[in-house]
C-alpha cells in the first residue's frame, strides 16, 4: 500500500512513517503543510494519504481543504483523516462526491494499530471509517428532511455502526445478534434508502454510510 502522510509535527510524522513501514506499506512522501499534500497526491497518486487537520499556516482546517483539493485534482482519491479535533467545515466536502474512500479518526482515540492499519485498508479499498465522536458532531448539523426517516432504532444503531468501518460479524457482537440479523437489517437499510442489487453490496454499503453521515 502506497501512503502519503501529512502532518506538520515531525515526531508524529516519523512516528506514523515508522509504523506504516513495519505494517510493509510504502511512504511515498511525507509532507507538513496542505500545499505539499495536494502535490504529492498529485504526483504520486497513493493508494490512501494520512491527513492531519490543523497544519500551517493559520492552524485550522488547512489539512481539510487540501484534502479536498486533493479529490478535486484526483477524483476519488482516498482519504484518512487523523486528528485531535472534530471539524466539521470541511468534512460534508469531502462526502459531498459519493465516491466514498474517507475516513475520520481521533488521534487521542485510536488505541489499537491493528484496528488503525484495518481502518486505513478498508479507506484505500473505498470504504468509510468514522470515529463515533466524529458522526456525532455530524449529525448534529441533521437536515429537516432526513432520508434515514423510515429506519427503525435498530436498523439505525447497525447503520451507524457500519459507518465505523464495523465488519457484520463485529456490529452482531456488539448488539449480541446473530450475522443472520445484521444481515437482514443491511438489506432493509439497503432497500429503505433505494439502494438495489444492481450495485455490489460494497458500494451499497459505502452509499449508505455516506447518507447517514450526510443526513
Amino acid at each position: 500500500m502506497r501512503v502519503v502522510v501529512a502532518d506538520d509535527a515531525v515526531l508524529i510524522r516519523e512516528g506514523l512513517i515508522r509504523l506504516l513501514e513495519e505494517f510493509g506499506c510504502q511512504v511515498v512522501a511525507a509532507v507538513g503543510d496542505g500545499a505539499g499534500l495536494v502535490q504529492a497526491v498529485v504526483e504520486h497518486r497513493p493508494d490512501v494519504s494520512v491527513v492531519d487537520v490543523r497544519m500551517p499556516p493559520g492552524f485550522t482546517d488547512e489539512g481539510l481543504r487540501a484534502a479536498v483539493e486533493a479529490r478535486r485534482k484526483v477524483p476519488g482519491t482516498p482519504i484518512m483523516i487523523l486528528s485531535q479535533y472534530v471539524e466539521v467545515s470541511y468534512a460534508d466536502d469531502l462526502l459531498a462526491d459519493a465516491r466514498g474512500a474517507v475516513g475520520y479518526l481521533l488521534k487521542d482515540r485510536v488505541v489499537d494499530v491493528d484496528d488503525f492499519m484495518g481502518g486505513l485498508r478498508a479507506v484505500a479499498s473505498g470504504g468509510t471509517v468514522f470515529d463515533p465522536q466524529v458522526v456525532a458532531q455530524l449529525m448534529i448539523r441533521r437536515r429537516r428532511d432526513d432520508p434515514l426517516a423510515q429506519l427503525t432504532p435498530r436498523e439505525r444503531e447497525v447503520l451507524g455502526l457500519m459507518a465505523e468501518g464495523k465488519s457484520n460479524p463485529a456490529i452482531g457482537r456488539q448488539l449480541v445478534i446473530s450475522d443472520g440479523a445484521v444481515e437482514k437489517h443491511i438489506r432493509n437499510i439497503f432497500a429503505k434508502l433505494g439502494l438495489y442489487s444492481e450495485d455490489s453490496d460494497h458500494h451499497r454499503r459505502v452509499l449508505a454510510v455516506l447518507a447517514y453521515l450526510r443526513s
